[in-house]
């Protein structure tokens, strides 16, 4: 068993270097869920084997003991060598290859439960979200507030609320599932919407806007218009840049893209049944639901809602909308 083991944490480390150094993509759910089945399964036989084999071993340790010492006692030997205590808990005392797989069992099974069925951390990647989300922003994404999902295959098998217009959300890539992407909700299925000379509206609504003062923009050093944006119930804030064309240039070719009318000023989408329109909140500097199309709900990882660390910027932590 100790070969074993050592063969599959081999082969952990092998796994997790080439995802650091970037020769394939990781997918973390997936690892946990298989280090919690390997994990428990040696704690299984730790439980139900090992552990009571070496518990008869030093039984069987301490009767060999009393028996040696009662035929040396008939002697008149009453002063005996060997530390009994010692000798016991070596034989009890769990191998290399059980501590670090049965030993771990109890905290990777708690982080899959939590990370699966209640809250996932999510570190922002890019600006696309900019000015809700910054660059190195690390957010608390709720799991269970639009239904339970299974781990890895992400089947809703629970349902609760639906995501509502101005929710951000965390959801799986529609172009590669293997990555995640953050962005606001803006049209739910059934909405007519459109995004035409950087206006927003919705079923034939512009959604209220009011401007604010200049956003400064740390990474490009510069300043752009910024405009207070009511979806649904909250305001959120949004970035303009006004020297950005509004039409979005690239291959429009994706699920349900014949729901789309593209022109100069920019696009109109009919939302499809069960899919969403998403955008994020820096403007033109988004890839989204304008580029590469809808949100099916299958794809829905959570709803987004805390910063919880922002190791250059610590008032960067607390709920947002």
């Amino acid at each position: 068993m100790s070969s074993l083991t050592a063969v599959l944490y081999g082969a952990l480390i092998v796994y997790l270097g080439g995802w650091f150094m970037g020769y394939w993509m990781g997918n973390f759910a997936l690892l946990l869920f298989i280090l919690t089945l390997v994990t428990m399964v040696y704690w299984l036989a730790e439980r139900l084997r090992f552990r009571p084999a070496r518990e008869a071993a030093a039984a069987q340790l301490e009767a060999q003991a009393a028996s040696r010492r009662a035929e040396l006692a008939k002697m008149g030997i009453e002063k005996v060598d060997g530390d009994v205590a010692e000798a016991r808990r070596k034989v009890l005392a769990q191998p290399w290859w059980l501590d670090w797989t049965a030993g771990l069992f109890p905290v990777i099974v708690a982080v899959f439960l939590l990370r699966s069925f209640l809250f996932e951390p999510f570190k922002i990647p890019s600006g696309s979200m900019i000015p809700t989300l910054l660059v190195g922003d690390l957010i608390l994404v709720n799991k269970f507030h639009y239904g339970i999902r299974l781990p890895v295959v992400n089947t809703k098998v629970v349902s609760n609320n639906d995501p509502a217009r101005g929710d951000v959300i965390v959801f799986r890539y529609p172009v590669d599932p293997r990555v995640d992407y953050i962005k606001r909700v803006v049209g739910l299925p059934g909405d007519e919407v459109s995004y035409l000379n950087k206006r927003l509206t919705i079923n034939g609504q512009p959604v209220p806007v009011s401007q604010l003062p200049d956003f400064y923009d740390e990474d490009s050093l510069r300043y752009q218009q910024q405009f207070s944006e009511k979806l649904g119930q909250q305001d959120h804030r949004i970035l303009i840049d006004k020297d950005r064309p509004a039409f979005i240039p690239g291959n429009h070719a994706f699920p349900n893209s014949s729901a789309c009318r593209y022109s100069a000023e920019g696009v109109s989408c009919k939302v499809p049944e069960g899919h969403y329109f998403v955008m994020g909140d820096n403007r033109d500097n988004s890839q989204d639901s304008r580029y590469w199309g809808f949100v099916p709900d299958q794809n829905i990882v959570g709803k987004a809602f805390f910063v919880w660390m922002n190791f250059g910027n610590l008032s960067r932590v607390g709920r947002f909308h």
